[in-house]
């Protein structure tokens, strides 16, 4: 299991130290994780008179999910020495995660947030977040070792890393600066209001996600960050850099666009068994061409959303994201990885909590596979991935 794999740290022969290179994985995902509380019963949280204790971080989110799906995952963040912080390592390593590179803070807390049951689209939707001065807010470049966020075909950010604080966008900035080789950088844009100084956010978001190689953005969050309401293609307009653009249209569907072949995220994640091996230490200095607008030929793929039941729509995006990028490290047409991220999102949209299993490998390679016709009559209810009849009631076997 992932979860299993312990990094070797340094050993001393005589006066020598021999520092040994932590594991390749497929994905390393960087982030603050969170204690969240659900409440048992829909209301205000001003109302509601008792909460169940869960996990939640977009970082997390796609590692753990990743993780179920077969994949090699390391998560590397920063929590406090408390119980809070315990049950988030415990509760991420329970899906095969490798936790071995999170640090404890004895000096700052876990972070931890309250939400109410209804959904986060909703005006009644309210989120208390208690993460002010917590550790994770405490990365820096300084104290995050890229040799273990460098070993891996993916590393998977958020803009919410960035929002944190100034340690951790220079973070970020570092990660997603020029270079010629290491991991594909895949970054969801995952605007969140209340984080950001009003007007941070555009300029800081857009700078971080034309630095990735691969790039997730709702339609609607790209009009919230940066105005733009011409759709998919004015989303690529605004953002040609990145050799991936996953746009995401709700419960219609998603959008890819891809450069040409030749562009580092063109086809699979590098491997390092068939050559592009990440670069652990250091950082590539060689800045990749940024491409004008239109000048780059790319393929452009629209797959629908299957219809699904939902029962809360917190963390679909992270699910989404994970879903894709496995398909991604499996080197699959992006059709295919188009949907997968909806199936993957669909998991969790037909549950209530942040995190769900995914679909096993084979009902969603089954699932993806599907005509163009019998995929448009998929319907996805609750339980779902426990019953895979139940996902195909009124699918016709191809």
């Amino acid at each position: 299991m992932p979860g299993q794999r312990s990094r070797r740290g340094p050993r001393r022969r005589g006066a020598t130290t021999i520092v040994h290179a932590p594991d390749v994985v497929d994905v390393v995902a960087l982030g603050e994780s969170m204690v969240t509380f659900l409440p048992t019963r829909p209301g205000r949280l001003a109302d509601v008179p008792s909460f169940e204790r869960g996990i939640g971080g977009a970082e997390s989110n796609v590692a753990c999910a990743l993780a179920a799906a077969g994949h090699a995952v390391r998560w590397v963040s920063r929590v406090g020495a408390d119980g809070f912080g315990d049950h988030l390592v415990e509760a991420v390593a329970a899906y095969g995660v490798d936790v071995t590179s999170v640090r404890r803070d004895p000096d700052r807390p876990t972070g931890v947030y309250f939400r109410t049951a209804g959904d986060r689209a909703t005006h009644a939707h309210e989120v208390a977040y208690y993460r002010t001065g917590s550790a994770a807010s405490a990365m820096t470049s300084a104290n995050v070792d890229p040799r273990v966020v460098r070993a891996c075909r993916v590393l998977h950010l958020s803009g919410i890393t960035a929002a944190l604080s100034a340690g951790c966008l220079g973070l970020l900035r570092e990660l997603t600066g020029p270079r010629s080789d290491g991991p594909l950088v895949s970054f969801d844009i995952n605007h969140r209001s209340g984080l950001w100084p009003a007007p941070d956010a555009p300029q800081v978001l857009l700078g971080l996600a034309r630095g990735a190689d691969i790039v997730f953005v709702g339609e609607d969050e790209a009009e919230e960050v940066w105005g733009v309401t011409g759709g998919p293609s004015a989303i690529r307009e605004l953002l040609p850099e990145p050799g991936v653009l996953v746009v995401k249209q709700g419960a219609r569907g998603a959008t890819v666009f891809r450069r040409a072949a030749g562009d580092r995220a063109a086809g699979a994640a590098p491997d390092p068994k068939t050559g592009g091996t990440p670069t652990a230490p250091g950082r590539a200095t060689t800045p990749r061409p940024a491409p004008t607008p239109g000048s780059a030929r790319q393929t452009v793929v629209f797959v629908p959303a299957p219809t699904v039941e939902v029962a809360a729509a917190t963390g679909a995006g992270d699910a989404f994201a994970a879903g894709f990028l496995s398909a991604t490290l499996r080197g699959l047409p992006l059709k295919a990885r188009l949907r997968h991220g909806h199936l993957t999102a669909a998991a969790t949209l037909t549950t209530p909590a942040d995190l769900a299993p995914p679909p096993t490998r084979a009902h969603a390679d089954h699932l993806a596979a599907l005509a163009d016709d019998s995929w448009g009559r998929l319907r996805l209810a609750p339980g779902w991935t426990d019953i895979p009849d139940r996902a195909e009631e009124e699918v016709p076997t191809p």
